[in-house]
């Protein structure tokens, strides 16, 4: 009994740091910045780089540990991403902290798959899919966790211990694997050859494609380098399917996806997880700097989406076996858009109630599907197969979250820029309604003009108008107008974003024609 509560201990550790990381850093970011003297967008590197290689890293590299050793291989993982954090706990400097998040993202390379399909296949018998379950909530759960997680760490501690945190808990992994992990118990494939042009081409073509997701905004979605990115993306996708194809020892067996259960969870992973982050990221960021909520109070603010993962997810393992995958899977896609529906509202939005309730929403959704669609990715398929299957939907995951960065992101930034030109405007016609003398209106309008374009357009909020003595009262009731008429228009930037999500949302429900009618669990 101790051995199978400490065997599912250390895989759900593994699998929650890995994952945690994933968003951890994102309302510490402009704390970091402060520190450490870097732009938020050289900053962002640190943050884009752990999803990169984490996404480039896992296939490869879960190939390798099952030619070796599985066992040891997974301590390795463990360690590295330890030393990662104590790296990057202790940065100062900018390169510091990006060389231990590379360290981080091919520990978690390492570590996340192998606690997936290591976890899979020592857990035995009718335990078997709780555990499974167990491990697919716990992904969704740390991810959604990260924003408060290190809102609230960065509040009470500093951002360095956002890092630190992982340290005792890589070594708990270590500990507890060491007194619990036989090498008797581990499934060691038996396999010939490593795929080392598979591997390349795979790197090439996931490193590429997140790449250009990622920093597609930054560099232009038509310049010559997101063109080319694409296009390496797209040549190193073609040859990959061919060699994959001729391959002996394939490293992506695409036999795979000729499973409809399979194809259709993979695309279920994408899709959710999409939706899912597209709320944990960018909503911190509209309290922060729209309702100008402290970093703490708009970490809290997620938490309903956590709470409601926490409460759904033991309910979608009964219901899977009571309702089948159809009906939970349809029924998990409208909650989330309900939850969407919500947040599209734009008086909603503003407020912390409905806020909370839209979370709600989007985090019941998320617990119906998170848990059961893990267990049907792996149900069909067992050693080798198996770690295949789990090292695929690991990086298809991180594909979704790139994909959600990539759409929303670059959504939000070309709402934010036209709702500052419609500030601008606006305030320009209400300083000349107010029928001040010439060189005064020209001086204010400059001057508003500056500080809203001065604004960073991750942290808008409403402009400043200098004062005047002699016609103060007029500039107050003008500085009102325009501060409601700002606030409304960011507000709009962001919940234009969730209306146009909705009808993607309810057309993820037709994943459904994927899943077997009849098919148990």
């Amino acid at each position: 009994m101790f051995k199978k509560y400490s065997l599912s201990l250390v895989f759900i550790l593994g699998i929650f740091i890995c994952m945690l990381d994933t968003t951890v850093m994102n309302v510490a970011l402009p704390q970091i910045s402060k520190t450490i003297h870097t732009d938020l967008d050289t900053l962002s590197w640190a943050l884009n780089a752990y999803t990169i290689i984490f996404a480039s890293f896992t296939i490869p590299l879960t190939r390798v540990a099952e030619f070796f050793n599985k066992k040891y291989f997974f301590f390795f993982g463990a360690l590295l991403f330890g030393i990662g954090s104590l790296v990057s706990g202790f940065s100062t400097t900018f390169v510091i902290l990006l060389f231990g998040r590379i360290l981080q993202s091919f520990g978690a390379a390492i570590l996340f798959p192998l606690s997936m399909s290591m976890g899979i296949e020592l857990i035995p018998g009718k335990n078997r899919t709780n555990v499974i379950a167990i491990l697919g909530v716990t992904q969704g759960l740390a991810s959604a966790m990260g924003p408060t997680f290190g809102g609230v760490i960065t509040e009470y501690l500093n951002w360095h211990w956002i890092f630190f945190i992982n340290v005792p808990l890589a070594l708990l992994i270590i500990l507890l694997g060491a007194l619990t992990l036989n090498d008797d118990d581990i499934i060691q494939e038996d396999l010939q050859s490593i795929d080392f042009l598979g591997s390349l081409l795979g790197i090439i073509m996931l490193s590429s494609f997140t790449s250009v997701l990622i920093e597609g905004r930054t560099w232009g979605w038509s310049s010559i380098t997101t063109l080319a990115v694409i296009g390496l993306s797209i040549v190193s996708f073609i040859i990959f399917m061919i060699t994959e194809s001729k391959s002996r020892n394939p490293i992506v067996p695409l036999s795979l996806f000729k499973d409809r259960n399979f194809s259709g969870a993979s695309l279920v992973i994408i899709l959710s997880n999409l939706f899912l982050v597209a709320v944990t990221v960018l909503l911190p960021n509209y309290f922060v700097n729209v309702e100008n909520l402290s970093t703490l109070n708009a970490s809290y603010m997620i938490t309903p989406i956590t709470f409601s993962i926490f409460i759904a997810s033991p309910f979608a393992g009964f219901l899977l076996k009571k309702v089948g995958t159809r009906w939970l899977i349809f029924s998990g896609f409208m909650f989330m858009a309900i939850g969407y529906i919500f947040y599209a509202d734009f008086n909603a939005l503003k407020s912390v109630l409905f806020s909370c309730i839209s979370g709600a929403f989007v985090g019941i959704g998320y617990g119906l599907i998170t848990g059961p669609i893990t267990v049907i990715a792996a149900s069909d398929f067992k050693g080798a197969q198996l770690s295949n299957a789990q090292s695929v939907v690991s990086v298809l995951r991180q594909v979704g979250i790139s994909m959600s960065v990539a759409i929303f992101v670059s959504g939000l930034y070309v709402n934010l820029s036209s709702a500052e030109k419609n500030t601008i405007k606006y305030s320009d016609n209400a300083i000349l309604a107010m029928n001040l003398p010439s060189n005064i209106t020209q001086k204010i309008q400059e001057q508003t003009t500056r500080s809203i374009a001065s604004q960073n357009l991750n942290s808008k909020s409403t402009p400043n108008l200098p004062a005047n003595s002699m016609i103060s009262t007029q500039i107050s009731e003008n500085k009102k107008k325009i501060e409601k008429y700002a606030k409304n228009a960011y507000t709009f930037a962001f919940s234009n974003l969730y209306q146009k999500a909705v009808p993607f949302i309810f057309l993820g429900t037709t994943t459904i024609l994927f899943f077997s009618r009849r098919k148990k669990y």
